[in-house]
């Protein structure tokens, strides 16, 4: 497996991206169609794509992007994956192109996801990987309830 960097992400890309979003991520927050997950990345601003390719087939997808003047990200990897090493080879690829990275990480096991498996919440692998908890930042919505992250170059 090789990990690919992109600025634009092609259809077939989207397509596979929105597949492993769906079948990974909690129900609440999956997107019905393509157009509605191209809405989402559309309103995202300096955006850099990490691919996890198995061949040509995209076993995980980070992104990095700008919010609020901070660097931002998001990561997912196929469930087949977890507990491999990979998660943290894409997360040590995306800290070589920046100085921190904040994130939301849902902080509990109660979501289920579309497969009907609970999701269970990545909260100890950032904290094995140098992200630092801010609970008092939270995120709290009908779709998500997470807990702030960070991560600083020292």
């Amino acid at each position: 497996m090789k990990i690919a960097t992109t600025k634009h992400l092609n259809p077939e890309q989207k397509q596979q991206i929105l597949q492993l979003w769906n079948n990974e991520y909690p129900e609440k927050l999956a997107y019905k169609n393509l157009e509605d997950f191209e809405n989402y990345l559309e309103k995202l601003s300096e955006v850099n794509h990490f691919l996890l390719l198995d061949d040509e087939k995209i076993q995980g997808w980070a992104i990095t992007f700008k919010r609020e003047n901070e660097i931002w990200f998001a990561i997912i990897l196929s469930e087949n994956l977890h507990g491999k090493g990979w998660g943290t080879k894409v997360l040590n690829e995306l800290k070589q192109n920046t100085e921190e990275l904040n994130g939301w990480v849902i902080d509990h096991n109660n979501d289920k996801k579309m497969n009907g498996n609970f999701y269970k919440s990545p909260l100890r692998f950032y904290l094995k990987n140098d992200f630092e908890v801010l609970p008092e930042i939270r995120l709290e919505l009908e779709i998500m309830s997470a807990v702030k992250i960070k991560w600083k170059k020292y």
